[in-house]
């Protein structure tokens, strides 16, 4: 799960996958150059939030009690959930600040930082990056890999970061990308090429990871990425976008992913040794 990019809240994703065909051509292999990671749900544990309990707080914040309490909470609740039904019919991305806006908060206004801090102690425990991330970055940047992220998101970059540098692995980070400084939300292919682009490496040579398949699967393969799913986040039914997808492998465990990759570049090296 996860929030600002929210945890339990990123954009649409997908019940059980069925096998189908491959959707893409075969192509001949190719190594990995750089492996990209989606942030909720994936390098932090998947927890199941009471989304409307973020706003009761974020109002309690605030000062507000009562049926005041209940009618601020409803309304950015209401305005967050169409936000994010957007980003999943049509692509666009959202920002914080501006669901905020739409219901009348901005920044002046009386008791908004509080409202604001309250907000982020209850996502503090939602947020915390799993312990195997740091392991596998560094086995992968030690294999000349470089690591990136792309997140849908509606928190801005710099708590994201604020984020990896609590937990001591922003250093291990070669590029990330954020949907709210962006036009686009996942599956959309120009946030893959994005991120990749940022990373400094094909698209043909990423790999994807993350726990959504319509968002984490079917999305980077549409850019000519391999995707790596791991399968057990339970996704809301809300959120469930009908597609077909078929990923590359499968990841049990984060650390499965060194392995995977290490896999695809012996391959990789076989086909293309002499």
């Amino acid at each position: 799960m996860t929030a600002g990019e929210h945890p339990d809240r990123v954009a649409g994703a997908v019940g059980p996958v069925r096998p189908v065909r491959p959707v893409r051509p075969v192509r001949p292999a190719r190594p990995v150059r750089g492996v990209i990671f989606d942030w909720g749900g994936t390098l932090t544990p998947w927890h199941t939030v009471d989304m409307r309990a973020q706003w009761n707080v974020f109002a309690d914040g605030m000062g507000h009690v009562a049926c005041a309490r209940d009618e601020l909470a409803s309304a950015i609740l209401a305005a967050e959930d169409a936000a994010w039904r957007h980003g999943r019919t049509h692509g666009g991305s959202a920002r914080l600040a501006d669901i905020l806006e739409s219901v009348g908060l901005t920044s002046g206004h009386p008791a908004f930082e509080a409202g604001l801090a309250a907000y982020r102690d209850f996502w503090e425990p939602h947020t915390l990056t799993h312990p195997d991330v740091e392991a596998l970055w560094t086995s992968l940047r030690d294999k000349g890999i470089r690591v990136g992220v792309l997140s849908n998101t509606i928190w801005e970059r710099e708590y994201h970061r604020s984020i990896f540098e609590r937990d001591g692995v922003l250093h291990l980070i070669d590029a990330d990308v954020y949907s709210s400084e962006t036009p686009w939300v996942k599956p959309r292919t120009e946030i893959f090429v994005h991120a990749a682009e940022a990373l400094g490496v094909d698209p043909g040579e990423c790999a994807y990871v993350g726990d959504r398949s319509y968002e984490d699967v079917h999305g980077p393969q549409q850019a000519g990425m391999r995707a790596i799913w791991i399968p057990h986040s339970q996704i809301p039914v809300d959120q469930q976008v009908s597609h077909e997808a078929t990923p590359d492998a499968v990841a049990h465990e984060l650390l499965d992913v060194a392995a995977i990759v290490a896999a695809w570049n012996e391959a990789a090296d076989g086909e293309t040794a002499p």
